[in-house]
């Protein structure tokens, strides 16, 4: 089928569970994840090949986001039970008012209709988009890229057995076959197809989505996410944060690519992380973290120098940009000049110190004491997420149901007129 016969196709299908109560939509999710775990084998077969065809051409960290494993999709299909475990967010009142002529003005949570997400090599977007686009009763169009596209396609295949043996419609979840950049100009110009465009991947994308859509989109963000270490930081909580914030996942982008330090713990601090960040995990077997110096910092600890763009880079790596400051205003202006709004942190013991941080930072998610790395729909208690917006206007930070829904006004009256 073509993008636009599988956008039409979507919209046909969506009022067979705009109208389903609760019960209905729960009972189609727990089938779509039994189906995950009973088609695993095919969907196991279809990574391969996928992860055949992208050996050396991308890089390891990066064909760690594509790779499943039994596991991994275990953990897929346990996050659509989360999901049907959640409260309803469709039908939801969120105001009333009655009025002085006995008129009753309802605001209600409604589904926002057909939700198209663009997306690169991470296979469990899949069954994530899926599961929160039927639990908040709007059809969903997939389009992931060429790396992951047998993988997605396996995985639809199993959601969509799920959705035809709870008696929905198959075409509320689709994947749409081209991986070409058409497929994607399509996706992002389907005016009165298209209620709702998600683009979660590299900065490349989600510019593209921003500048070229005619469609309602929310803009998720690329993370430059910083760690700051403040003179009041207990250093060794410190470097369990860092080490967290940079090693645990580095191709997400929850993950930290920038660690401040106050020049006042800076002797003290850098050459513990930079022996726990190279040193003692090259010795252990695991990869070691490249660090790129400021010069203040370069005067501590041996690294790389840091370029003129390595503070402005989502490293996506083993790969940690360096630099000292001499306050917590000027960790905040550097944070001011460069994150993306993602997700930033302090760690401290000055409660002062953390509320000025946490108030100055303007970003979607702020931590104290704690690493970037929580910043995800399922560590938030959304059940999974479509992305981690960094707009201001609808959503913000992890997009889970209540973000894929909008609102109308139910207006009722005893023949009031005006």
């Amino acid at each position: 089928m073509t993008t636009r016969e599988i956008l039409q196709a979507a919209k046909v299908a969506r009022p067979a569970l705009m109208g389903a109560d609760t019960q209905r939509k729960n009972a189609a999710l727990l089938a779509m994840a039994d189906a995950l775990e009973v088609r695993k084998a095919d969907i196991l077969a279809a990574n391969a090949q996928d992860m055949e065809a992208a050996r050396g051409h991308i890089s390891e960290v990066m064909l760690d986001r594509l790779a499943l494993t039994a596991e991994r999709i275990a953990g897929m299909a346990e996050g659509v039970r989360q999901v049907a475990v959640l409260p309803d967010p469709v039908g939801r009142v969120l105001r009333q008012v009655e009025r002085p002529n006995g008129l009753v003005i309802r605001k209600v949570a409604v589904p926002m209709g057909v939700v198209a997400i663009i997306y690169e090599s991470r296979p469990n977007v899949t069954s994530d988009a899926a599961a929160l686009a039927v639990k908040a009763g709007s059809a969903c169009v997939l389009r992931c890229g060429k790396e992951a596209h047998a993988s997605a396609g396996a995985i639809v295949e199993a959601l969509r057995q799920g959705l035809e043996q709870a008696g929905f419609p198959r075409e509320l979840v689709s994947l749409v076959e081209d991986t070409s950049r058409q497929s994607a100009t399509e996706l992002m110009t389907a005016v009165g197809l298209v209620d709702l465009l998600i683009p979660r991947g590299g900065a490349g994308l989600i510019r593209s989505c921003v500048e070229n859509a005619t469609v309602n989109v929310i803009e998720t963000g690329t993370g430059i996410c910083h760690v700051y270490v403040d003179k009041d930081a207990d250093l060794d909580m410190a470097l369990a944060i860092v080490e967290n914030a940079k090693t645990s996942r580095p191709s997400v982008c929850n993950a930290e690519e920038v660690l401040l330090v106050h020049s006042a713990v800076a002797e003290a601090f850098l050459p513990r992380l930079c022996k726990r960040l190279t040193e003692d995990r090259a010795a252990a077997g695991k990869p070691p973290v490249e660090l790129r110096l400021d010069p203040r910092a370069a005067a501590i600890i041996p690294g790389t120098p840091a370029g003129p763009d390595d503070f402005d880079t989502e490293f996506l790596n083993y790969i940690l940009a360096v630099k000292i400051v001499d306050s917590l205003e000027e960790a905040v202006s550097h944070i001011s000049a460069h994150s993306t709004g993602h997700s930033d942190a302090i760690v401290t013991a000055d409660t002062d110190a953390a509320n000025r941080f946490t108030a100055l930072v303007d970003s979607a998610a702020v931590y104290w004491n704690a690493s970037t790395r929580f910043t995800d729909g399922g560590e938030f208690g959304l059940g999974c997420e479509l992305g981690i917006s960094t707009q201001k206007l609808h959503a913000r930070g992890p997009m889970g149901l209540e973000e894929l829904c909008t609102y109308k006004y139910i207006v009722t009256g005893e023949g009031q007129v005006r």
